[in-house]
């Protein structure tokens, strides 16, 4: 009996198992992103006197991002609530607010969707999709759950409980450069 032969034979089935099974070739293009966010609440409570004026997301290599857009006087905003819930409640009637994916953030932006002469700022079209985000990694969902007393509420549908971060980002005054709550959600732990 051929020893080599054999040990050959038996080194070329393990190899190609194991590359069928993905336990040995090159890793996954993947990128190394080295988040360390987490998963807790995350708020900010300045005083402010801005409005919610839009709503848009984006894909990025390592998370999906939702961004605010808040307008009125100031060049900054500071004022907001994210977190985990289990169910996001509308503003003023805490109805359960239904949303795709395995986790629910709720986006509390404290700026009303309407001007100081009660002319609206925002209004999505559709409640239940207020921005596309259906070839998202991490996003199911964005949802409409309203303003109500000086604050408007997303919720916010996520594959799973992931990491995620908030970030302002400073406007010009009186300008279309408005002010920006973002929220980036990571694909992955």
């Amino acid at each position: 009996m051929d020893h080599s032969r054999s040990r050959s034979a038996v080194l070329a089935v393990v190899v190609a198992l194991s590359t069928l099974l993905g336990l040995a070739g090159p890793a996954a293009a993947a990128p190394y992103c080295g988040i360390t966010w987490g998963s807790l609440a995350k708020t900010a409570d300045a005083p402010d006197t801005e409005s919610l004026n839009d709503v848009r997301v984006g894909r990025h290599a390592c998370f999906d991002r939702l961004v605010v857009d808040v307008g009125g006087q100031d060049a900054w905003f500071d004022s907001y609530d994210v977190r985990y819930v289990p169910h996001v409640t509308a503003e003023g009637t805490g109805d359960v607010v239904p949303l795709r994916g395995g986790a629910a953030l709720q986006v509390t932006v404290r700026a009303p969707a309407h001007d100081a002469h009660g002319n609206a700022t925002f209004s999505p079209v559709d409640r239940r999709e207020v921005v596309d985000v259906s070839s998202f990694s991490t996003f199911r969902q964005v949802a409409w759950a309203g303003s109500f007393e000086g604050q408007s509420t997303l919720g916010l549908g996520v594959r799973a409980r992931l990491p995620f971060r908030v970030l302002t980002l400073a406007g010009t005054p009186n300008s279309d450069h408005t002010p920006r709550l973002v929220i980036d959600v990571a694909h992955r732990w």
